[in-house]
C-alpha cells in the first residue's frame, strides 16, 4: 500500500511494507519520521556568521580610522606596528609620543618594536594635538578593542554551535567555512539536498553565470576554496581537492542533517582520506619530474644489440667497410688531350698561363659582341609587333561602340 506525506521538501509517496500499522494512525508518522538533528535549528548560526562578517568590516574601518587620525601626530607608528589591534593598545596607552619615552610597552609590543617606537618619537614629524583630540582618539580606540573582544567571543559561540549542530562539515572545512555554507544554503536541511557540484561552486554564481554567457571556463569553486585543505594544495591541484571536497562535504551534510549520531568520526574519516589523496597527487607529481612513476630515476645499460623491451634495436649495428669508400684518381694527363670532353677556362688556369709567359688566347671578342646585338635587335622587333597587333585588336574592338556614339549624338 502507498502512503502520501507532505513532507518539508514537498510530498512524498512511501511505500507501507506492514498493512498491519495503519490501524495505529496515531502512531504512523513516527515509522517516516526524519531524525532530530533535521530539526534543529540552524538560524543562530546564520545569524552569528552574518554577523561575525559585520564587525570584521566595523573592525577594519575603525582601525584606518584611527591610523589616519593618530598618523598626523605620530605618523611613524603605523610602519612599525602593522597589527590593529596593537596599535589601537599603543595609541590608548601612550596618548601624546612625547610621553612614550617613559612608558612601558612590553604587554603589548616585543621589545625590538618598543625601543624604536621610543626612538621615533623623539625626532618623530607629525603635528601637535590638543588634549581633546587625544581624548576622542582615545574613545575610538577604547571601542576598537570592546569589538575585538566580542567577536572572540561571538566566533567561540560559532564554533560550539557549529560543532553540536554540523559536526562532521565542521571537521572537514573548518567553522567558519561550514556556516557561511550553511547561511548561503539557507539551513542545514536545503544545503543537504544539494548535490557536490553545486556545493563545490556555492558562492561562485556570478563568476559561474558569466562564464556560460560568454562560454569560458566555469569556476572551479566557491566558498570551499577557504577550507584548509584547498589552502594546502597546489594551485594545479586546487580543481580537483575541492571536487573531491565537495563531494565528501555533501556527505557530511546529508549524514549531519539527516543522520542520528552526533559525532564526528564520518568527518575526521574523510578528512584523512583527502589528505592522502593530496599527497599521493604532490608525490605523483614529483615521481613524473624525476624520470619514474615511483620518484626514482631507473638507469639502465644500453645494449645495442637486445632485441626485446623499449629502446631496443631491432638489428644490430653496421660495422664501418672502408672497401666501399670511392677514391679519385688523380690524372697526370693534360685535359684538353682528351676526347669528348668539353674544355672549360677557368680564372685561375689564366692565371697559370699568364705566369708562364703565354698569352691568354682571345676567341672572337668583337663577333661575340656584333651577334649580342642582333638578338637584343630581333627580340626588340618582335615585341614591337606584338604591341602593334595588340593595339590594332583594341582599336577594332572599339570601333563599333564609337559608331553606336555618334549615332546616338546625332
Amino acid at each position: 500500500m502507498l502512503v502520501l506525506f507532505e513532507t518539508p521538501a514537498g510530498f512524498a509517496l512511501f511505500k507501507v511494507l506492514d498493512e498491519g500499522k495503519l490501524s495505529k494512525v496515531e502512531d504512523l508518522w513516527k515509522e517516516f519520521a526524519t531524525s532530530e538533528s533535521a530539526r534543529q535549528v540552524d538560524t543562530m548560526i546564520i545569524q552569528a556568521i552574518g554577523l561575525l562578517d559585520d564587525l570584521d568590516k566595523e573592525l577594519n574601518t575603525y582601525a584606518m580610522r584611527i591610523r589616519e587620525w593618530y598618523g598626523w601626530h605620530f605618523p611613524e607608528l603605523a610602519k612599525i606596528i602593522p597589527d590593529n589591534i596593537q596599535y589601537a593598545k599603543a595609541v590608548k596607552l601612550m596618548g601624546n609620543c612625547a610621553n612614550a619615552v617613559n612608558l612601558d610597552f612590553s604587554e603589548i609590543l616585543s621589545e625590538e618594536v618598543e625601543t624604536e617606537l621610543k626612538a621615533l618619537a623623539e625626532i618623530s614629524m607629525g603635528t601637535e594635538v590638543s588634549d581633546l583630540d587625544l581624548a576622542n582618539i582615545r574613545d575610538l580606540c577604547d571601542q576598537v578593542l570592546a569589538l575585538s573582544e566580542y567577536r572572540a567571543q561571538l566566533y567561540d559561540y560559532l564554533r560550539s554551535r557549529m560543532n553540536t549542530i554540523a559536526p562532521n562539515l565542521t571537521a572537514l572545512v573548518g567553522e567558519l567555512v561550514g556556516a557561511r555554507l550553511i547561511a548561503h544554503g539557507g539551513s542545514l536541511l536545503n544545503l543537504a539536498k544539494q548535490p557536490g557540484s553545486t556545493v563545490q561552486i556555492l558562492g561562485a554564481e556570478k563568476a559561474l553565470f558569466r562564464a556560460l554567457k560568454t562560454k569560458h571556463a566555469t569556476p572551479k569553486y566557491g566558498l570551499i576554496f577557504h577550507a584548509s585543505l584547498v589552502g594546502q594544495a597546489a594551485p594545479k591541484f586546487k580543481g580537483k581537492i575541492s571536487r573531491s571536497l565537495a563531494a565528501k562535504t555533501a556527505l557530511a551534510i546529508r549524514y549531519d542533517a539527516l543522520g542520528d549520531s552526533q559525532d564526528n568520526s564520518m568527518g575526521l574519516e574523510n578528512r584523512a582520506k583527502l589528505e592522502t589523496r593530496l599527497r599521493v597527487l604532490e608525490g605523483r607529481e614529483l615521481g613524473h619530474s624525476a624520470g619514474s612513476s615511483k620518484g626514482k630515476p631507473k638507469i639502465e645499460v644500453y645494449n645495442k644489440d637486445r632485441k626485446k623491451g623499449a629502446g631496443s634495436l631491432i638489428t644490430a649495428a653496421k660495422t664501418y667497410n672502408p672497401t666501399s669508400d670511392l677514391v679519385l684518381r688523380e690524372t697526370t694527363e693534360p685535359s684538353g688531350e682528351q676526347e669528348g670532353a668539353p674544355l672549360k677556362k677557368r680564372k685561375h688556369e689564366e692565371v697559370e698561363l699568364t705566369s708562364a709567359g703565354e698569352a691568354p688566347v682571345q676567341k672572337g671578342d668583337d663577333e661575340e659582341k656584333k651577334e649580342k646585338k642582333k638578338k637584343k635587335m630581333k627580340v626588340e622587333i618582335e615585341s614591337s609587333k606584338f604591341e602593334n597587333n595588340d593595339h590594332v585588336a583594341v582599336a577594332a574592338a572599339e570601333e563599333p561602340a564609337r559608331r553606336r556614339r555618334k549615332l546616338k549624338l546625332l
